[in-house]
């Protein structure tokens, strides 16, 4: 990864599925940092000051992904924050409008999450 690749941490507790949408973000020419849950991702941030962004699953045990965002603003942190969910993301969206994005997580992720980041950063 070069310094102009931004930094993306991907967090989900299903690390399958965290690869596989890694390798989609790294095919786009992004840094990818994969952390199983919210608690390791809040770790990771704190130690990878360079994160440019920060893609969650939305249902994670301990910490789910809307816990997650609103542990980052808390501590001050203002990177751009994209929620992953398997249902359907419009009432998601509607209800929480400080995400910068939310996005379902289905055939179209592959295609869909690529341009959104692009829009984002």
């Amino acid at each position: 990864m070069s310094d102009s690749n931004p930094l993306i941490l991907l967090v989900d507790d299903d690390l399958f599925t965290a690869e596989l949408t890694g390798m989609v973000l790294e095919m786009s020419g992004y840094g990818v940092l994969i952390a199983e849950g919210g608690f390791d991702a809040l770790e990771k941030l704190a130690a990878a000051p360079a994160i440019a962004m920060v893609i969650s699953d939305m249902n994670m045990p301990f910490m789910d992904g809307l816990e997650l965002f609103a542990e980052i603003r808390q501590q001050g942190l203002a990177q751009p924050f994209v929620l992953l969910t398997g249902d359907d993301a419009e009432p998601l969206k509607a209800a929480h409008p400080e995400l910068d994005a939310v996005i379902t997580k289905d055939e179209h992720l592959q295609d869909a999450l690529p341009e959104l980041l692009a829009s984002l950063l």
